[in-house]
């Protein structure tokens, strides 16, 4: 689950990270009221969307040499007509893709005089099964060409759980860094607190970028991304309530509801799997065969037939689907469960698309049976190359 900007700045800040001060508004009308509460005279306006690179964005519905949605305000008058421009607006950035998403929040923040930009991010190491900070002194915008064009200049700093951050790791980062005086200072309790905030909140990622090194020495978290790993979010009543589903898509809202592990893509063919790997290995063999994925739908090993009919009704309300392959390997999953599951839902939603059905293990030829007799127009298939096959000659 991901969570705004301005709402990772207020969880940072209670575990006592540096922030600005800043006001959260959904309408013009509050902007005002917004900046003449925080000290001036520089403000940022900044659009609040689940999504990076905004300051470089562009509004679909301005000009092309329009500033992007991330903006400096140097009265409140010009904080005002900035706000004006973006409300409501479409933000298309590198990480939103074409659509872009509209843009229903700001974050009005004081601003700051920056002296340096920092990068420093916590994830989980994979290859060391621990939390680590993911650093560079080459901070702000293009972070992910500094990753691509020059990764020697961005470190990995693992901790060891049963310590946590100490004295050794937060005087590395500091080194790393070049921090001196009030920011080292400063370091001895930031680094711990981003870690501890990790950890207590169950993140799967903890972005600040950039932290900055401001003018009078200090550092301050200027921007934060915050994420959380949804299995652990029935231990975080507060972090649930954060939740914006107006960032999410629909039919990912839908899916979270049935406990089923759905991601939309851009293809035009649904897919229908048990397992995360054989999902995986479909969505290649169609992308093999000349067409595109247009979802990761994984339904799980104890799937009963109503989250069967969940999941393809959810795959049917997409509109750029053209086509659907259920592939299924019945393990503990039975395949006639599956095959009870896809009539019951195509009988209720109506079948507008060809529908390819493989299935292979528990019952499978009772779940052949029952959708040969379905009376449906549904195409069985031998294996999942054949299934592949037909489903791009269907879609054409």
């Amino acid at each position: 689950m991901n969570i705004h900007e301005y709402q990772a700045k207020q969880v940072l800040k209670g575990f006592g990270a540096p922030v600005a001060e800043g006001v959260a508004v959904t309408s013009v009308d509050q902007v005002e009221a917004a900046a003449r509460s925080l000290p001036g005279p520089l403000y940022v306006v900044k659009s609040q969307i689940h999504a990076g690179g905004r300051g470089k964005g562009k509004f679909k519905e301005l000009p092309a040499d329009a500033k992007g949605g991330v903006r400096l305000a140097f009265s409140v008058e010009e904080a005002v007509a900035h706000a004006k421009e973006m409300l409501g607006n479409t933000l298309v950035t590198a990480q939103t893709g074409d659509a872009g998403k509209q843009v229903n929040r700001l974050y009005i923040e004081d601003g700051a005089d920056i002296d340096r930009e920092l990068y420093c991010s916590l994830l989980v190491d994979r290859a060391y099964g621990r939390i680590a900070f993911v650093i560079s002194t080459e901070g702000g915008m293009d972070i992910e060409t500094v990753a691509h064009d020059t990764p020697e200049k961005i470190q990995n700093i693992v901790i060891d759980p049963s310590a946590g951050v100490t004295d050794a790791d937060v005087a590395a980062i500091t080194a790393a860094y070049g921090l001196t005086g009030a920011a080292a200072e400063d370091a001895k309790s930031l680094f711990p607190a981003l870690y501890k905030a990790f950890v207590e909140k169950d993140m799967d990622m903890l972005e600040v970028n950039p932290l900055i090194v401001m003018k009078d020495g200090h550092l301050r978290v200027l921007d934060a991304k915050v994420s959380f790993d949804g299995n652990a979010l029935f231990r975080h009543d507060d972090m649930k309530a954060l939740r914006d589903e107006t960032e999410e898509d629909a039919k990912e809202i839908e899916a979270s509801k049935w406990d089923l592990a759905y991601v939309s893509l851009d293809g035009n063919i649904g897919c229908m799997v048990n397992g995360a790997g054989l999902a995986m290995a479909t969505m290649d063999i169609i992308k093999l065969y000349g067409k595109e994925p247009a979802n990761f739908c994984d339904v799980g090993g104890g799937a009963g037939k109503e989250k069967v009919a969940a999941a393809f009704k959810i795959i049917t309300a997409d509109p750029n689907v053209q086509g659907i392959l259920v592939n299924i390997f019945g393990g503990i999953m039975k395949c006639d469960v599956i095959a009870e599951g896809v009539v019951a839902a195509v009988k209720e939603v109506g079948l507008k698309v060809p529908l390819v059905v493989r299935l292979e293990g528990t019952n499978a030829e009772l779940g052949k049976k029952i959708l040969n007799e379905s009376g449906l127009a549904i195409t069985a298939a031998d294996d999942l190359d054949d299934a592949a096959q037909k489903i791009v000659a269907a879609v054409g």
